[in-house]
């Protein structure tokens, strides 16, 4: 019988987990077309933008296995205009070792649930780079759709890159008004 795989928690997400988190976003900056940043923000960078969040109640959450975050995920605005304030987007990223093992499906599952408590009625998802097909696949088993691609918007590591931009209905969607003041 093989041995028991260490259990992940998902939870919120804490100031506390910032150098970690801020670890694993630095390594996807600096290795990875998920994010079009070239230069990894610091931890206080990071402490600005978690706390940006929080204070307008958009939910962050972390996984963790044994005492360390190998992964989190996040929901912010889509666009800051007002008439898009019941849209989300997400943000997902796992530490490389924890990639492939379920913790981003469990990451977005979470997080899907806490937008839909919160009343949020979409989620936006902007995969950079159209060769990301894990993370186009990971948003595909959580009921998103393509609905376009952005080509070539973006120039990292000597290549133009796209961003795919796919769609996830939360809640009732828009088949009832807003109820989010």
């Amino acid at each position: 019988m093989p041995p028991a795989s260490p259990i992940v928690t998902i939870r919120a997400a804490h100031t506390t987990d910032l150098p970690e988190i801020t670890a694993i976003y630095a390594h996807h900056v600096l290795h990875g077309c998920a994010s079009f940043e070239i230069e990894a923000p610091t931890v206080e960078e990071m402490t600005r933008r978690m706390e940006t969040l929080r204070a307008r109640d958009f939910p962050y959450l972390v996984a963790e296995q044994d005492g360390s975050v190998i992964g989190y995920a996040y929901a912010g605005p889509y666009h800051p205009r007002i008439a898009y304030r019941d849209t989300v987007e997400d943000s997902i990223y796992l530490s490389p070792d924890a990639a492939g093992r379920g913790i981003g499906t469990a990451l977005l599952g979470a997080l899907i649930a806490e937008c839909v408590a919160r009343g949020f009625r979409q989620m936006m998802a902007l995969v950079g780079d159209s060769a990301n097909l894990p993370s186009i696949r990971l948003h595909e088993r959580h009921g998103f759709r393509t609905v376009g691609t952005l080509q070539s918007v973006g120039y990292k590591f000597g290549r133009w890159l796209d961003v795919v931009l796919l769609q996830c209905e939360l809640g009732s969607g828009d088949r009832t008004p807003p109820n989010r003041p």
